[in-house]
């Protein structure tokens, strides 16, 4: 490394435009079976953490004397001494000092011109995380060096600052530029992959084709580790997120109904109460000549069925504590082998302090060992949470869980 003139070799405009530009090219270079399999938020944070433009910020705090002694000055260019022959060197005794300015962030942006800058830009030697500063003299003036350095300082910021405001935008953006290019390749994979479903030939796997994918991804990445594709891509049913919400509605609304009729289900246990959903339920979603249509399984188990498989299952329990809660996610998590599904559950409580019950399922709830995220709460008794399946940490599940105090015996 040597000193070089700062924030003077490439235009930020440009490296805006070219970092949109790898955006789209760095979706189009990934296997498709990592980006069917993958986990979709993951791989959405991982491309954000990759092309996210990272400008420094100093760490003033941190500033420090690298390097003082001696050394030789080369004053042939000084006016106020007699050199007789200014076009060689003529080197007098002399002292350099170093002081190194940490920073945090890309060192690349220490190249890069923003749109607001000077003529005489500062100069340094750019490190990984450090910019050094030399300042020669032949003399021990240490208030000469240290306003030096200080209006250096200040000049850096300056440019870093601007760099700042150029870059926000495009930063704002990335996760919408990152999630349209992943759908648009997505759904065209999709659609391929019908069509090639739709010619009814076998798929012959390519010698040599690797069976677990990982995500490669430059820096500052939650790496996507060993995503198993065990065959061809085949598109799987998915309950649509309208549909969804559409369900919970109904389900509030139902538990709306108890509130208004006590007298009609105060008696009721797991699964009565459950029948009534089943009912309001099927008469909103018609599907038996596809085979989207809701039944129970078991005792307490509210589901809809594709081609065999479940795409929503929602359980009906009453609250019996904190171990009995979690085991009842755990008997959810069993049900599902389907990617992207959806599920609730609902909690019914009966006698308990409710407001205490609400407490206890936000505290238990992320303490699951599936748990992945918290989407935060639909309103104050709704806990929206993605949990991943327990033999496939890249299959995800939605899970709702909706608490209701349901009436209890009326006094008299």
């Amino acid at each position: 490394m040597s000193d070089e003139l700062l924030f003077n070799k490439f235009q930020i405009y440009g490296i805006v435009q070219g970092q949109t530009e790898a955006v789209k090219k760095r979706v189009q270079s990934l296997p498709s079976n990592t980006l069917l399999n993958a986990s979709e938020h993951d791989l959405v944070q991982a491309l954000i953490e990759e092309f996210r433009l990272n400008v420094p910020i100093t760490r003033d705090e941190d500033i420090y004397i690298a390097h003082s002694g001696e050394t030789q000055i080369d004053v042939s260019r000084d006016p106020m001494r007699m050199i007789h022959d200014r076009s060689r060197a003529f080197y007098v005794p002399g002292n350099k000092t170093v002081i190194a300015v940490p920073f945090d962030g890309d060192a690349e942006f220490f190249r890069i011109q923003p749109q607001t800058y000077s003529l005489s830009p500062p100069r340094g030697e750019i490190g990984k995380s450090e910019i050094l500063l030399s300042y020669l003299r032949t003399d021990q003036n240490a208030e000469a060096i240290k306003r030096e350095y200080q209006a250096t300082v200040t000049s850096i910021k300056g440019y870093l600052r601007s760099l700042s405001e150029s870059t926000a935008q495009f930063n704002s953006q990335l996760e919408n530029l990152v999630t349209a290019q992943l759908k648009s390749r997505k759904d065209r994979l999709l659609a391929d992959a019908g069509m090639t479903a739709a010619i009814g030939l076998p798929m012959k796997k390519r010698e040599g084709e690797p069976s677990t994918y990982s995500v490669p991804v430059a820096r500052r990445v939650p790496k996507i580790e060993q995503i198993k594709v065990s065959g061809p891509f085949k598109p799987e049913p998915v309950l649509s997120t309208e549909d969804y919400q559409e369900i919970l509605r109904i389900v509030k609304h139902m538990v709306h109904v108890m509130e208004l009729s006590p007298h009609a289900f105060f008696s009721m246990g797991e699964e009565d109460l459950r029948s009534h959903f089943l009912v309001q339920l099927n008469g909103a979603f018609q599907g038996q000549a596809t085979g989207e249509t809701f039944n129970f399984q078991g005792k307490t188990d509210i589901l809809i069925r594709v081609d065999g498989k479940n795409v929503f299952i929602g359980e009906c329990k009453f609250w019996k504590g904190e171990k009995a809660f979690l085991a009842t996610i755990d008997q959810l998590l069993s049900y599902l082998s389907w990617r992207d599904t959806k599920t609730a559950v609902i909690v019914f409580n009966r006698n308990a302090d409710f407001t205490a019950v609400l407490a206890k399922i936000a505290e238990t709830g992320p303490k699951h060992p599936n748990f992945k995220r918290d989407l935060g709460k639909a309103d104050e008794s709704t806990f929206c949470y993605v949990f991943v399946q327990p033999n496939d940490q890249n299959r995800e599940v939605t899970l709702t869980i909706m608490a209701f105090d349901i009436p209890t015996e009326p006094a008299g």
